[in-house]
């Protein structure tokens, strides 16, 4: 039911390792060894270690020998890649604005506090400078993308009719489906737990918790605002506690109290507060609040459903979309003049580089 999410893009992505930590500017004054260089601009070892520590902080054991070689590689690739893109971006005239900059970082910390939101640059070792500057890399990146690749797809009617017929049998639902989303709060401590506002250290404190966020929803506040803000789940609570669409069969591995609540719901509605019992000891283990975001029935969707033109619309052009993209990259690769030192030393070196 849960899918591994948490602020997947930058808009909603303060927690996810990768994209926190995201990619140091290339351009960097930082001294250290330089590492690569693309089209002459360097890209120093301080820079690589910067996302290389922010990427290993939360792990339990820290990476070393090959492991470690094998990820600054991949880094540095990343980090090459996107300095390509930047080149381009600048040659288009395409570089992010100061205002959108801005209005991104302004949505991406509207759910948190002033004190919530810093707490989590500290936790991630960036500073608020680093973050628009990933921030204004990923605006730009993604006006590059969009002017050279996605907005030059089209997919016509034609084309979604023939994947119709072709694939007629994807569309004919065995049964009903559900869209679910959920806010969990927990009675343990967990200094793991990605969102620790008002972490409940007890039964005790997890019932209030939860008691006072049902009674936010009751009074209209957004379902997806609150998880955010409040879930204990760190697999969902980055991604507004969304678990994605599981099949009517899905629910049957859940517990009961949780099936019974999402089959009453409608959608838009969510769940009274649900307590998740663990079966082997009969201990509460946390209470959770269900949303069904939406709903569809088992039978066969017909062409004409737009939801179903919408769907096939999407996916050819996301396929497409990826495709292009990818020989995009290649041919800007093929134009732009780029030396990896570092790859070059962990081959010299029969792997043993650091």
């Amino acid at each position: 039911m849960r899918r591994n999410s948490f602020f997947a893009e930058c808009t909603a992505a303060l927690s996810a390792a990768m994209l926190l930590a995201a990619l140091a500017a290339c351009n960097s004054q930082a001294g250290g060894d330089v590492m690569a260089t693309v089209d002459g601009r360097k890209i120093f070892r301080t820079d690589v270690d910067k996302v290389y520590d922010n990427n290993v902080a939360a792990a339990p054991q820290a990476p070393t020998g090959e492991q470690a070689t094998a990820l600054r590689l991949n880094i540095l690739q990343q980090m090459i890649e996107d300095e390509i893109l930047m080149r381009r971006a600048e040659k288009l005239g395409l570089l992010a604005t100061d205002e959108e900059v801005d209005r991104k970082y302004n949505d991406i910390k509207s759910p948190f506090s002033q004190e919530e939101f810093d707490k989590r640059l500290k936790d991630k070792k960036i500073t608020l400078a680093d973050f628009k500057r990933d921030i204004r890399r990923s605006i730009t990146l993604d006006k590059v993308m969009n002017k050279e690749v996605s907005t030059k797809i089209n997919i016509t009617d034609q084309d979604i009719t023939d994947y119709y017929n072709s694939h007629k049998g994807e569309f004919n639902l065995i049964e009903t489906r559900y869209h679910l989303a959920q806010i969990m709060v927990t009675p343990e401590p967990n200094p793991q737990a990605q969102n620790q506002n008002e972490k409940a250290q007890n039964e005790a404190d997890a019932r209030k918790k939860v008691q006072m966020i049902a009674n936010r929803l009751d009074s209209g506040d957004d379902f997806a605002t609150l998880a955010m803000k409040y879930s204990e789940d760190p697999e969902t609570s980055g991604n507004g506690g969304d678990l994605g669409t599981v099949p009517e069969s899905g629910l049957k591995g859940t517990d009961p109290a949780t099936r019974d609540a999402v089959m009453k719901l409608k959608p838009g509605q969510y769940s009274p507060i649900i307590g998740v019992v663990n079966p082997a000891t009969r201990q509460a283990v946390g209470f959770r609040i269900v949303k069904l975001v939406s709903k569809e029935p088992a039978g066969q969707r017909e062409l004409s459903d737009p939801r179903v033109q919408q769907a096939i619309r999407s996916q050819l052009h996301d396929r497409r979309d990826q495709l292009l993209k990818a020989a995009y990259y290649e041919v800007l690769r093929d134009s732009a003049k780029v030396e990896n030192f570092y790859a070059k030393k962990v081959l010299d070196s029969n792997g043993m580089e650091k």
